[in-house]
């Protein structure tokens, strides 16, 4: 494999071969494909849609560095209990197409793509379900499409603004302190460091990192399953650096127009963040306080579960979900 971006060899946009996705643990899930259009021409999003197809949607939206995969024993559960859940990959993960330059994967570019799937699905009376970058990305969808969205749960996200005001107030600090200048956490740095300069960055080894549980090594492999080589981790290394670490940044303007649309967000928004995450500590408090819809709500801490909580109590946290939304 050639090692610049630009030799004949390197194609514009790759897609993992479907035979990396055969016989995946927990994951009998039929795929289906959206076209979405951006800066690196037409791609193919890939989504999980299980469940009836005129039922209220259920959103989950991955983050860094997984994939739908994360939802695999939540998403039964769902549709148990009557509803149709919505389970995309983000460009650059999973089954969706992975632009191999990284200059394509902007924050907006994520925005972007993940609108165009909801309005083309034409996705009404949504709780969205996000975690990690499926927070930023998923909110700022719900800022342009507000009526689209009937409900919210955030479990270990964020929505960094890199303003002065964040002082004190997050685990994983990055914030403004002086007219020039900013106050960054160090994991948040080597985060950063670790996906841009590490020659071997494995999904698997990540969500076995920040998860309580031991996941099985076949788990493990699922989660690698969608990066066979260095030309599909593009978008997974470049997502650590789009987190805006000053006020400056253009995903810092993004995740104010996210606030400023969140400060009408009348409609019921949930908090379920884990004990031992931290790398999203402090953001809970952060939405319940700045969001109308969370005065009132059952907002919880999910016990004894690391950042992917997912894998450490998703069937507990869906349970949970169910019947907050039956309330």
């Amino acid at each position: 494999m050639s090692a610049v971006y630009d030799g004949p060899d390197v194609p514009e946009v790759v897609r993992t071969p479907d035979a990396r996705f055969a016989n995946l643990p927990d994951f009998a899930f039929a795929p289906h494909y959206h076209s979405v259009s951006g800066p690196a021409g037409e791609l193919r999003m890939h989504y999980l849609d299980e469940g009836p197809r005129d039922a209220p949607v259920v959103l989950l939206l991955h983050g860094e560095p997984s994939w739908c995969y994360l939802y695999r024993r939540m998403i039964p559960l769902f549709v148990a209990a009557g509803y149709r859940a919505v389970a995309p990959d983000l460009i650059g993960f999973g089954r969706s197409d992975k632009p191999t330059r990284p200059w394509y994967y902007h924050f907006a570019s994520h925005v972007d793509w993940l609108e165009a799937l909801v309005t083309g699905l034409d996705l009404t009376d949504i709780t969205l379900v996000c975690q990690d970058w499926g927070g930023p990305v998923g909110l700022g969808v719900l800022a342009r499409q507000m009526p689209r969205f009937a409900r919210v749960v955030a479990a270990n996200t964020m929505l960094h603004t890199a303003s002065a005001e964040l002082a004190g107030r997050t685990a994983w600090a990055a914030h403004a302190s002086g007219e020039d200048d900013s106050t960054v956490n160090r994991g948040l740095l080597d985060w950063a460091r670790h996906g841009l300069r590490e020659a071997h960055f494995e999904a698997g080894d990540s969500l076995q990192f920040a998860t309580v549980s031991a996941l099985a090594p076949a788990v493990v492999a699922a989660y690698n399953a969608p990066f066979p080589g260095e030309w599909h981790k593009a978008g997974m290394r470049q997502f650590p650096l789009l987190i805006p670490l000053t006020s400056s940044d253009p995903g810092a303007a993004i995740n104010r127009d996210t606030w400023a649309a969140l400060s009408r967000f009348d409609r019921p928004f949930l908090t379920l963040f884990s004990d031992a995450d931290p790398t999203t500590r402090g953001w809970e408090a952060l939405f319940q306080e700045r969001v109308p819809g969370a005065a009132g709500q059952p907002h919880a801490v999910l016990a004894g579960a690391g950042h992917f909580w997912q894998e450490d109590c998703g069937e507990q946290a869906a349970r949970r979900i169910v019947a907050w939304m039956a309330g």
